[in-house]
Parts: structure tokens; sequence; C-alpha cells
């Protein structure tokens, strides 16, 4: 697996991450433990250094299982692997809606809770990368920021980044502790954090896109008719799975295919190329629970795509009718 930086800070990773995720969280029932830890294992095998969880991926019977599989798996690679997780936010899991709808909490009592349960699941004395989950908007970036600081004083995390930030909160917080990495939602289908591009590259920070295939979908392995369980998968309520959705974006499909079929790729291996061509310090951390796909997202790493390539690309997404996405932004042609 290749590698690269995450912006200007020196921590190296592998060119595709894991998202941990889906083996306990919004993709159907959680994955047996002892499947999901020789899952992550495998991974870590296959040259995969860069792992990504938080403390609220989990179930109401469990809701900090993922942080817990992603500690007792790695633990034999700890020297070799980069462990992002991440704090600030509650789920409402009382309510009936699904996704759970979020209730962000970055109190300075909160995040002290947080970041020392973390350590004891992640069974780490060191968190690599420790992420504001969502912004706070009761609490000044300039304080969680300088509590970034004193955990990275106290050697409990070593760097730190932000979720889902905007550039003002983002220049802010880099004022007072400056940031990795950003882990925003972003893939074809969404496309509104490219935004925040020029302030990354003028700080030097790193841009970690979760969802990079818009939850699955580009992998083009989605047709009509398809139903997920309403009580455990977010995708139920997720509008490019519906029928509506993926008649809408047929064209889209269409040319990742073709061109997938070009480069000698699949679907889902183009559709991280075209965000990993564009900027070295762009990481996708697709998730996944089967080995196959492990071995599919790692390749593409080294499909190469030209400026050429991007910008015909771009423009044919900039033009074509495309459905509402979960997480994004109306395109302009819907």
């Amino acid at each position: 697996m290749k590698t690269r930086y995450l912006g200007n800070s020196g921590l190296k990773v592998s060119a595709v991450g894991l998202g941990c995720m889906g083996l306990s969280h919004a993709y159907g029932a959680p994955t047996e433990k002892k499947e999901a830890i020789q899952f992550i294992r495998e991974a870590a095998e296959m040259g995969y250094t860069f792992f990504d969880t938080a403390e609220i991926y989990g179930t109401q019977d469990n809701p900090h299982d993922n942080e817990s599989l992603v500690g007792e798996a790695l633990k034999p690679y700890r020297s070799q692997v980069v462990i992002a997780t991440k704090f600030g936010i509650k789920f409402d899991t009382s309510s009936n809606q699904v996704p759970y709808p979020i209730v962000a909490d970055a109190s300075p009592d909160s995040i002290q809770k947080s970041v020392e349960n973390s350590l004891k699941r992640l069974q780490v004395e060191c968190i690599d990368l420790y992420y504001q989950h969502r912004v706070d908007p009761n609490i000044p970036a300039e304080e969680v920021a300088g509590l970034m600081a004193d955990l990275k004083k106290e050697g409990k995390i070593r760097y730190w980044g932000v979720s889902e930030a905007n550039e003002e909160y983002i220049r802010r917080a880099h004022s007072v502790c400056p940031i990795t990495a950003i882990e925003n939602r972003y893939s074809m289908m969404a496309r509104h954090h490219e935004s925040l591009f020029p302030v990354l590259e003028e700080l030097g920070i790193g841009f970690v896109a979760f969802s990079p295939m818009a939850n699955g979908f580009l992998t083009g392995k989605y047709g009509k008719g398809i139903t997920f369980d309403k009580r455990q998968d977010y995708r139920a309520a997720m509008p490019q799975f519906t029928d509506e959705g993926i008649d809408k974006n047929q064209e889209l499909l269409e040319m990742l295919r073709q061109m997938a079929e070009e480069k000698g790729a699949t679907e889902a291996q183009l559709s991280l190329a075209w965000m990993m061509c564009k900027k070295p310090w762009i990481v996708p951390i697709p998730g996944t629970r089967k080995k196959e796909r492990l071995i599919e997202n790692a390749g593409a790493a080294e499909i190469q795509l030209s400026e050429l390539e991007i910008a015909k690309l771009d423009t044919a997404l900039e033009n074509m009718e495309i459905s509402d996405v979960f997480g994004g932004v109306k395109n302009k042609k819907n």
C-alpha cells in the first residue's frame, strides 16, 4: 500500500484508510466480534495503517463497541498503525428517527471523560489522531483547541482534527493548536467541501474523506428495488438508494463505468482515485466488511488520473443530473 502525509504535520498513513464504523454501526446488524477483529487484522496485514473509529460507533446495547474492537484487533500492530477516534457527540437513541439525531457536547468535562475512556477501550497510552466529531455551537473553537493543546502536552493525544468543520472554525481552532486533519464527507456526489481546499493548502492541513463512495452507492452494485433494515441500516433513509435516486443517477454510474473500464479499474476504485489524484493530502477511509473489498479499495492507490482526466470528470459532474445524497447538498442540475 502506498502512503501519504496528512498535510504538513508529518503524520504518515496508508493512502487508503479503513473506516471501521460499519462493523458495529449504521450498516445492518453488527459483525460478530471475533470475525470483526480478524477482519481488522487482515487489513493491517494487507498494508492498511490508518484506522478510523469513534466513541459513539456501536449499538444501544453496546454503544462503544467499535473502539473496543479496534483496540483489541490492533494491539499486536500498535507500533505500525495510526488510530483515529472522535469525541464530542452523542446519539439521541430515544428518538424514532433513523439516523439518530446528533447531540453535540464539547464541554471540558465531557472531553476529559471521553479521552480517558477512549484510551482504555483502544488499549493505548496515546491516541494518534483525535477529532472533534461535530462542532458544538455552545463551545468556542479556541476553548476546544486549548484543551487539545493540553492533551498533547499530557501525552494523551499526538495530533488532533475536526470533523464536518467550516473555514471559520478551522482557522480559529488552528490558531490555538495546529490542526492536522479535517474529516468531512466527500465523494463525487457530495463535493461541497471542495471550497475548503484553499484554506487547507494554506494551513497545511490534511483532508480525510468519509463516505468517499456515497455510502457505497458509487460502487455501482445497487439496483432498483434494493431494501435495507430500517432499524439498523441508515441506507434505508438515504435518497441515493431509492428507485427515483437510482434512476436519476444512471448517467453518473455510466460515466464511472466507462472511465473505470478505460483504466482497467472498478467503479469503486475510480471514485477513490478521482479524489486521491486531486491532492496528495486527501486520504479516503471507505468502510467495508468484505476482504475482497479491502483488496479492491487498496488498489485504488495505484490508479493514476491526469489533471485533464480529473477536469473532465469534474465538468461532467457539474453538468449532469445527480440525485440528492445523504449528507450532501443539492446538485445545481437537480
